[in-house]
């Protein structure tokens, strides 16, 4: 964009410069070979007739840049003179007039009145070859200049004092265009203009006329000696990415408002940046405290001052291995356990986010502890009971996983399950006890009872241990899918086992 300002300001420059000094060209090229009327001046002269051109010195083509000019009316003359005489009124005079060049000395323009219409001289005193071959050497670069900045992607345009426009460029006027607006030299966003000497940046928005389109451009505004100019640059995707993000945060906000779990994100300078209401109820840390952006360290220690967290043995040491636990979560391998002295176990989890911030998430897991606790000791009181019973007793899930065995049965089949690598299921038990007995074809049947997923009623069987001694096996089902095997003595009879039941179901 700065670019663009260079060329467009050294195009306004090189329009003045080579106007005059194309003045001089043109002039001088066309008193080759004759004597003009005045042997200090170099004049060039222009007729109308009917507001119309109708006869001109063979230089003026290249003052307007055109093969010819017969039948050109008022307005293009006037906009083509105009950078050396800004005076010249918009309709052609109807008297004597007088206009002296703003940009040479010695320079007019006369309009003289005829009979039938009106005689325009051009005439100045020369400046030297010098200044008429640089006009030629300019000329070029000039036309370069001028198409660049006229072609630019991006609009430009130049505004007077007053806030007109009075340049712009292809862009520009294709913007106006597109919005409907039908005055180009009126600009069609509301800019505070800067003072002289100074830069601004505005943010705009426009309504394409075609549906309700808008398009948003960023200007930049720069004062130059006669007003500003002014570079448009479409930002629509940055806008909408804008918006996307700002919608994004705003779900994610109400996301969060409703997680039940305490969340702390602190920036890359350790500052809280965010937190969700649950942070609150979970802390007790005061809302003041929170939105005032506490740093990681002050919200540790109001946390500790509301014994929302575990004492530590030294404080201080814990203080300095704070940044420890920020190097941990940022590298997310940081996970504690608080027990509070309130009875509450909090759960501390932290998480890396972009640009080096760090999430710490507070869940309340008491509910879930004391459940665990509960069903641990359920499943001890259970054990303790099946192990109470003389006979061996062994159950196994609805999958055919061994869950329960007692004391006598591990000590009756000599094998300890809870030290196997791998889960023990009835295939594996089958074997061992077939292994350790004389031949019975209830194994299969065992098998296809516990996998076999259908009404099931108890039975049993008798069975003979390799060394002579008989047992009972009785397979009944139980709650859950599972299945009972019990192995008892023909001698001494054991009374029917009452069905185990725990609170969790199994």
């Amino acid at each position: 964009m700065e670019d663009i300002l260079f060329l467009a300001i050294g195009a306004g420059v090189g329009i003045a410069v080579l106007l005059a000094l194309g003045l001089l060209l043109a002039v001088g090229r066309q008193t080759r070979g004759r004597q003009a009327p005045d042997a200090g001046r170099l004049t060039s002269v222009l007729l109308m007739r009917n507001g119309r051109v109708v006869d001109h010195s063979p230089d003026l083509v290249t003052l307007l840049d055109r093969p010819a000019l017969t039948g050109l009316d008022w307005e293009p003359l006037r906009e083509a003179f105009s950078a050396g005489f800004p005076d010249l009124p918009a309709r052609a005079p109807d008297s004597h007039r007088v206009w002296h060049c703003a940009l040479l000395d010695e320079c007019t323009l006369t309009a003289e009145p005829l009979a039938d219409g009106l005689r325009l001289t051009l005439s100045c005193v020369p400046d030297g070859a010098a200044a008429v071959f640089r006009a030629a050497a300019l000329l070029p670069e000039f036309d370069r200049l001028s198409d660049i900045a006229l072609r630019a992607p991006e609009p430009v345009w130049e505004m007077d004092e007053d806030g007109a426009v009075i340049w712009h460029n292809e862009a520009y006027a294709e913007l106006c265009r597109d919005a409907g607006h039908d005055r180009p030299e009126v600009c069609p966003f509301a800019l505070p203009l800067p003072e002289h000497g100074t830069a601004r940046s505005t943010r705009v928005s426009l309504r394409r006329q075609a549906g309700t389109q808008v398009s948003w451009f960023e200007i930049s505004s720069r004062s130059i000696s006669c007003g500003w100019m002014h570079y448009a640059k479409s930002i629509d995707s940055l806008v909408n990415a804008e918006m996307a993000q700002r919608n994004f945060v705003q779900t994610l906000t109400k996301t969060f408002a409703h997680l039940p779990i305490g969340l702390a994100v602190f920036d890359r300078d350790r500052q809280l940046v965010l937190f969700n209401p649950a942070l609150l109820d979970l802390t007790h840390l005061p809302v003041d405290f929170l939105s005032a952006k506490p740093n990681l360290l002050s919200f540790f220690d109001h946390m500790r001052e509301s014994r929302m967290m575990p004492e530590p043995k030294n404080y201080t040491s814990w203080r300095g291995k704070l940044y420890d636990v920020v190097s941990a979560a940022r590298e997310d391998r940081y996970c504690e356990t608080w027990n509070l002295p309130s009875g509450l176990t909090y759960k501390i989890t932290g998480r890396p986010h972009p640009d080096g911030a760090v999430a710490f998430l507070i869940e309340d897991i008491s509910a879930e502890i004391s459940l665990t606790r509960r069903f641990r000791s359920e499943l001890e009181l259970t054990q303790s009971v099946l192990d109470c019973f003389p006979e061996g007793v062994a159950v196994f899930s609805r999958l055919g996983v061994l869950t329960f065995s007692n004391a006598a049965y591990r000590a009756q089949w000599k094998c300890d399950p809870d030290s196997a690598f791998a889960e023990v299921t009835i295939v594996d038990a089958t074997r061992d006890w077939q292994a350790k007995c004389q031949p019975s074809p209830i194994w299969q049947e065992i098998r296809e009872f516990v996998l076999v997923l259908r009404d099931r009623s108890a039975w049993d069987s008798d069975i003979t241990l390799t060394d002579g001694d008989r047992l009972v096996c009785t397979v009944e089902p139980v709650a859950a899918g599972a299945t009972m095997v019990r192995f008892t003595h023909p001698a001494r009879p054991a009374e029917a086992l009452p069905l185990l039941r725990s609170s969790s179901g199994g």
